[in-house]
């Protein structure tokens, strides 16, 4: 099973991620998760403690390890495109109640985009998780897809939108769902976090179409309190995390 989870910044998608992360992993599935997102905190949700996660160097910002693996000039200019990298994951990953993390980290740059050994090595690096690996993988991403490309989509099980009730998020999943269709990518389907009321429910279902809604989430007060005091809302955040194992439960019958 490979997911990939996206949305606008604040939906929830890194707590939908990380619970089911550890849905997977409580079956006793190998679960490897990597956070793609410039605002990494999948660690924290997961369950990592501040402590665990502070020796833990992005991907992109091993500098040495991309210019071993890219054999890039000095310059940049010149670089390989397919760096081994299947060893990294086992290497670089940590580990905690069952799940494996890679912290992809980002590549911060002005224009329209990237071509530099790093960015080579994150997308390599994604290619193999989604590609080669026998085991869950649990992909947390930035709204955008643009680390993924034509080809290793096409092993992608499923891209999961999580929105909340607005008309920016359900913008979001529009845009992700162009994308994903540029990218030859049919299964895109969504998740409703943060539900206060009935209201909400009938605004999401107007929006989205039902076969493309996996389920609703409720708003639960138990996943901010998990988050306040560092512990993974799997944990603290029961009606969450029975949400989350129904729209689970419906994924893997729908796929």
């Amino acid at each position: 099973m490979k997911i990939a989870v996206t949305g606008k910044g604040g939906v929830g998608k890194t707590t939908f991620a990380a619970v089911l992360a550890r849905l997977y992993a409580a079956e006793g599935r190998n679960v490897l998760c990597a956070d793609v997102d410039p605002d990494a905190n999948l660690g924290l949700a997961l369950g990592f403690s501040e402590e665990e996660l502070e020796g833990v160097t992005p991907i992109s910002e091993m500098k040495e390890l991309v210019k071993e693996r890219t054999c890039a000039d000095e310059f940049n200019k010149f670089f390989k495109i397919n760096p081994k990298v299947d060893d990294l994951p086992d290497r670089l990953s940590i580990e905690k109640n069952g799940v494996k993390l890679l912290v992809m980290g980002t590549i911060k740059t002005g224009g329209m985009g990237c071509v530099c050994p790093e960015h080579v090595m994150i997308k390599r690096l994604l290619s193999h998780m989604i590609v080669a690996r026998d085991e869950v993988v649990v992909l947390d991403m930035e709204a955008g897809l643009e680390h993924l490309a034509r080809g290793t989509t096409d092993f992608v099980d499923c891209f999961i939108v999580v929105i909340e009730p607005g008309a920016r998020s359900v913008q979001t999943y529009h845009s992700v769902k162009r994308l994903a269709e540029d990218l030859g990518v049919k299964q895109v389907l969504v998740v409703a976090n943060k539900v206060r009321d009935d209201q909400d429910e009938a605004f999401i279902r107007s929006k989205i179409p039902a076969e493309d809604l996996l389920g609703v989430i409720r708003f639960d007060a138990d996943v901010a309190e998990a988050d306040r005091l560092c512990e993974s809302p799997y944990v603290t955040a029961k009606k969450t995390v029975e949400a989350i194992r129904n729209i689970k439960e419906k994924m893997e019958i729908s796929l």
